[in-house]
This record gives structure tokens, sequence and C-alpha cells, in this order.
């Protein structure tokens, strides 16, 4: 099966049988695709993680597809109407809604309207009519009748029959197979207003009161938004042909050509009551749920690579942090924080109204900022994120500081979390919060890995898609960012290390235990002491995990315990040892590679061993850029005007446009149409979260809050 299976995928992502054979056989040996791309390039020629992940899902579902043949066939063949030709046809088939369509016929069915005509003694008459080759159809209904019990007269023979060949046509292969073309290639979706003033008080749907697409061109968004409209009651969708047009193709496919009139018209009535009843709400469903998985592939694929670029944003680095929690009746919750994130201390400052305590905020604050030689301020970006950025940027600290603000979103979750108490059993909510703020400048992969993902808060409509491919797609996310990285195996969270290739939950908690009661890792085989470490699980995750000053130089790279004996082997043949070869770059690069070249190592990982002795313990995410500057004179939607140029950082990309921070309560939009003077059918392919980007006011809606920006014909 694996070797089928194998052939169909290669054929469908344009790659070799052996490469995709190769992948699936590490699979099914419990390989983990982050180590697989990693460490197993020769037998997949070198595919990526997301063309794995492609091979393992759709092999995931050839075997469903399989499983579902089987039950097909030994139903099929209870009916005693399978033949050998048939078997094969089912066997072949690689898509479910064909098989489907195939079996329609076969299926037990519920007690319909032919199920009951059957059942009273009508099929022979529906036959009758079906070849369309005899006269006297109504007499013929009547002697009928007067022989069946529970058939009253011709009249309802005839209309029983008629029932069942009605439940032929939406059955047949080929009809069902025209229809579905029919609403692929001239399908609209419809929707319309039906309760705008009961439910939709702001207006948030008036753009779909009136609006249709066509089926093979609806833009996601478009779709889930008018499928959330009809959730909440505002909106009525549809998804329609020509149903007359359609009627009399279907007529035309189940009529004979040498038919008797009176048959004729039989099979026309039957033909377009199979089509209107049951055949088009069938097919209408079906494209409906096309629809709504496609939108939902699309939207979590957004939403996946939003996440990938707030995880992969630069950390800060070996700097201390105050993070400030804005607030205004509360105050502003402030926590200083070392370069590895620990809580150092923590104080609550009222500068802002109601209070108004700016003498004594400052004191507090230029005390701390000198106590715990902080360098850098985060401030959330929350609700007085402005006034208290306005603050701190008025009070003359005793140290240079950087003031960054950092997004809050999904903070407050964290701060009730479970994950929150067991690190500060002995802090409130604030205070939590406010850590959580700060951290995400120190590291934001190490910290956002601690919330649900679907709290960060970017994408678009992730609580309408399917939830558990969401979850799968950024289970995925997180993973591959995660071991792209690296973790630091000695200050890692038990969150961050269920992230590791092969770790997970339980083994992740295993492993800080060990940590705590043994101190810190000193060489990547103590992990083989940690219980429930076994041979395989340590071969998956060994690669992904860093020791800082270990005993060896190679457990703070991204080479693999198993190709050790490989390096030291190159250090021999240079004369040197593995930690000079490690530190000297001019040494590393009298490595002949072709030399060691084998079929098992081949130069795609003779290449990463070379890149990862050049800078170990390197951190693949990129530099901070400078931060946004927002101008002082904004501080209400209000106080923008046309044209006005701005700064602000990209916080959320989705189909159809850019939100950007500009400093005040209200996020500005740019719509994708507004990004670049050049066609793009992607904002990803222009601007990614957390760029400081400048922007142009085009528009400015008070009353609902939307201000339109662009960054055409504006410098960068």
């Amino acid at each position: 099966m694996l070797q089928e299976h194998a052939a169909i995928i290669a054929e469908e992502i344009n790659d070799t049988k052996r490469h995709v054979a190769a992948a699936l056989k590490l699979f099914d040996d419990g390989a983990t695709i982050p180590f697989v791309a990693r460490y197993r390039k020769e037998a997949t020629g070198s595919m990526t993680e997301t063309t794995l992940r492609t091979v393992w899902l759709r092999h995931q579902a050839l075997t469903e597809l399989d499983k579902r043949k089987q039950y097909v066939i030994e139903t099929i063949k209870g009916k005693g109407e399978l033949t050998p030709e048939f078997k094969d046809r089912i066997l072949a088939i690689t898509d479910a809604t064909l098989l489907e369509d195939l079996f329609l016929p076969y299926k037990p069915h519920r007690r319909t309207r032919a199920q009951v005509a059957r059942e009273a003694g009508l099929e022979p008459l529906a036959k009758i009519i079906m070849a369309q080759q005899l006269g006297g159809i109504k007499m013929r209904a009547t002697c009928m009748a007067r022989k069946l019990e529970n058939v009253f007269d011709g009249n309802a023979a005839i209309a029983g029959a008629l029932d069942i060949i009605a439940e032929w046509v939406s059955e047949s292969e080929k009809a069902r197979a025209i229809v579905r073309a029919k609403f692929l290639r001239n399908g609209m979706v419809s929707s319309m207003e039906i309760k705008r003033q009961e439910n939709d008080k702001e207006g948030k749907y008036q753009n779909y009161y009136n609006l249709s697409e066509p089926v093979r061109s609806i833009n996601s968004h478009r779709y889930l938004a008018m499928r959330r409209g009809e959730a909440e009651g505002v909106l009525k969708v549809n998804i329609s042909i020509d149903d007359d047009e359609m009627g009399e193709r279907l007529c035309r496919m189940f009529v004979k050509a040498d038919s008797l009139p009176e048959a004729t018209a039989l099979v026309r009535q039957a033909g377009v009551d199979g089509y209107r009843r049951l055949l088009r709400p069938s097919i209408e469903t079906e494209i409906a749920n096309m629809l709504k998985d496609r939108s939902d592939k699309a939207a979590i694929s957004l939403f996946a690579d939003n996440v990938e670029q707030m995880l992969m944003a630069p950390p800060l680095m070996r700097k201390r942090v105050m993070a400030i929690d804005p607030g205004f009746r509360t105050g502003c919750k402030i926590v200083c924080l070392d370069a590895q994130g620990n809580l150092l201390a923590h104080d609550v400052i009222f500068p802002t109204p109601p209070a108004n305590d700016f003498y004594g905020s400052a004191q507090t604050l230029c005390y701390m900022v000198d106590r715990y030689q902080i360098d850098v301020i985060a401030i959330g970006n929350g609700h007085g994120s402005r006034e208290t950025e306005r603050f701190v940027s008025d009070v003359e600290l005793p140290r240079k500081v950087d003031v960054v603000v950092v997004s809050e979103q999904g903070a407050s979750i964290y701060s009730a979390s479970e994950v929150a108490v067991e690190e500060f059993p002995n802090e409130d909510v604030t205070v939590r919060g406010a850590v959580s703020i700060g951290r995400r400048l120190i590291d934001p992969m190490a910290e956002l890995v601690k919330i649900d993902p679907c709290s960060i808060g970017v994408g678009q409509y992730q609580h309408d898609v399917n939830q558990t491919k969401l979850k799968e797609a950024l289970d995925f996310t997180v993973s591959s960012c995660v071991n792209s990285v690296g973790v630091n195996l000695n200050t890692a969270s038990r969150q961050l290390l269920s992230y590791v290739s092969g770790i997970g939950p339980t083994l992740a908690g295993y492993i800080v235990d060990y940590r705590t009661e043994h101190g810190p890792f000193t060489n990547r085989n103590q992990l083989l002491e940690v219980p429930r470490m076994g041979a395989k699980t340590y071969q998956q995750c060994a690669g992904f995990l860093r020791i800082p000053r270990g005993e060896n130089v190679l457990d703070n790279t991204g080479v693999h315990p198993e190709r050790y004996e490989l390096v030291e082997q190159m250090a021999s043949d240079l004369g040197v040892d593995v930690e000079k070869l490690a530190t000297d770059r001019a040494t590393l690069h009298r490595v002949e590679l072709d030399r060691y070249a084998t079929r098992a190592v081949g130069l795609p990982t003779l290449t990463d061993i070379i890149l990862e002795l050049e800078k170990p313990g390197r951190d693949p995410r990129a530099k901070i850029e400078d931060v946004v500057v927002h101008d002082d004179s904004v501080r209400t939607i209000a106080d923008l005007h046309l044209g006005m140029t701005l700064s602000g950082k990209v916080n959320n990309i989705t189909g159809f446009g850019v939100f950007v921070d500009i400093g005040i309560k209200e996020n500005g939009l740019i719509h994708i149409s507004q990004l670049s003077d050049k066609f793009i059918t992607s904002a990803t392919d222009v601007v990614r979260i957390g760029q400081i980007v400048n922007v142009k006011v085009l528009d400015i809606d008070i009353p609902r809050g939307r201000i339109a920006l662009t960054m055409k014909g504006v410098p960068q």
C-alpha cells in the first residue's frame, strides 16, 4: 500500500516516487517531519517541511480512502452486484467524491418517497416507464394498482414510479458529474439581507446585503464573512445555477431518441423532479462544503503564516527589560525582568487620569530603571498605551533606555492560565500579564508558545474555520518554528520543549524535572538518563536541543550526534580538534566535502554541518528593526486628516489587506490594492508582521472607527 500511495502522491506533487516512498517509510518508522526535513535530505531529495507535511496528510487521506473502498466493496458484494470489473474500478479511484458518487445507488437508504414506492411494489412500473418502449402506461398502472395493497389507483402508481425514477436520476454518477461541473463553472454565490436592523446595527455586513459572486472565483474571506453573517441571522446565502437549463439538459440525457410520447412526458417530469428536489440540493450542499473547505484552507494558511512571522520575530537578547501594562483607573503595572526573563521586581504607578500622579510615578520609574539597570522599556499596546508612552518619554531617566510598544494580545489569556499560575503562584494576574508583555520582547517564541495561537490576535475568521484543521496547522507551524531555531536545553520552559521534535508535553515535563533535580545538562547524552527518553526519541530530538558552554562544542549546534564521529574525522584529517574546527573559519573551509560524501551522507547534509560549525549557537531569526515613532499630534482618530503621512507597525495580515498600528486606539487598514503600485496576489508579497511602514490616510470613518490607508507613492 505504501508504494501505491507513493506513486499517487509523487504524481500529484511532481516528485519522484523514490523520494516520496522514502519519506513515507520514515514516517511509518516514527520519524517526525522536522527530523526528516533536517537530517534525512538524501533520502527525500531535500523535501521542505511544507512538502513533507503535504505528503503525510495525503498519505493519511489515501489510507482513509482505502478503508472506505473496502467498506464500499463489501457492501456492494453483499448485495450480489460486485463484478471483478466493478471492483477494479473502485480500487482505482483516488478521489473521495467520485467514490461516493459511484457508491450512492448501493448505499443503505433512509425511508425516502422512492423507498416507500419500492416497498409498495412499484419498481417494475418504474422500469417500464424508464424503458420508454411500451405504450398504455396509465392502463398498466391501473392494473398494477388493483393487485397492490397500498396503491390506491393508477395515478398513485405512476406517482410512486416517478419517485423511483427521480431517485435514479439523482443517484446517476454521470448526472451528478454534469451538475457538479455546472455549479463549479457557472454557479453564483449570493447573499441577501434578512434582518439588518435587529442583528447588524453596526452595519458590519452592509457590503454583503446584496452581493453575488461566481463560485469559481469568490475570495475565501468574503465567503467566510457570508457564512458568519448567515450564522448571526443577518444574511441568507444561496448557491445557484440556471435550473431550467440544467433540468432540460438532464431530461435530454435520460429521454431516449425513439421513446414513445407518453413515456417521454413522464421521464421528463421525473427528471425535473429528481433534479430540483434531490440532485440540486445535494450538489448545492456539496459545493457549499467545498467552498467552506477551500476558504478554511486559505484562512488557516494565512493565519499560520502570520503566527509564524510573530514566532520568528527577532529576540532582544541579553538586555534587561521593564514592562509596563498601561491602565487608567487601576494604574500602570510595572515589572522588571533580567535578560533571561526572570522577575526581579514589580510596582504600580498612576501617571495618567484620574490620579495624574506624574511626579510620584516618575520617581518610581527612575528608581527602578537605575536599580535594575534597565536597557529597554516595553509598553503594552492596550488601553492607555499612547498616554503611558508619552509619560515615559517626558521623564528624564537616569540612563539611556529604548522604549518599545509591544502587542499585548493574549497576555490576559496567559495571565489566568495554569502555566502562569505554575510560574508565578504568588503573583496576581496583573503582574503575570505585564511579565508576558516583557518576555515577548526578550524572546517572542519562548513566550508565545505558552498561549493558544488563536489568542495571538492575527489572521481572519479563525473562529469560523474547522477548529481541528486549524489546530493541526498551528501545531505544525509552531513546531516548525521551534525546531528551526533550536531550543536551549537548560533554560527552555516545559511548553517550549514540548514542541521539539519527538518530545511532546509529557516528556518535556520529565526533562524539566530532571534538570531541576540534577542541575543543568552538560552534554546531549545526558538526555538518555531522562525517564521515558528512548533511543528513538533521542534520535528525533537531540539535534534540535542546544547546550551553550557544554562539554562538547557540537552540542550547541544543529549537528546531530549521529554525525559527531564524522566531524571528528574531519578535524583529525586536518590535524586539529573539533573545537578548533568549529571556531576557526579558515580551518573549516579547508574541509573537502567530496571526501566524506556517501550514499547516506551526501552534500546536502555535509553542507548543513559546515554551516552549523561556522556559527555555533547561531539564531536564524532576524535582527530587531528600529522602533516606530508615532506622530505626537495624533492621539485619537479625530486628529487625523486626509493625506496625512504616518508611521506604523503591521500587526495583522488578512486576505483583503493589512492592519497597521498607527499609535491610536483604532488600527488603520491598507487594502491589498493599496499596498503596491504593482499587481500582487497576497499582502505577504509586500509586508510582514511587525514591519514598520510609512502610510498615507485615504479615508476616515469616525462613527464606525475605520481608517483607510495607502502605501502607494509613500517613500518607505
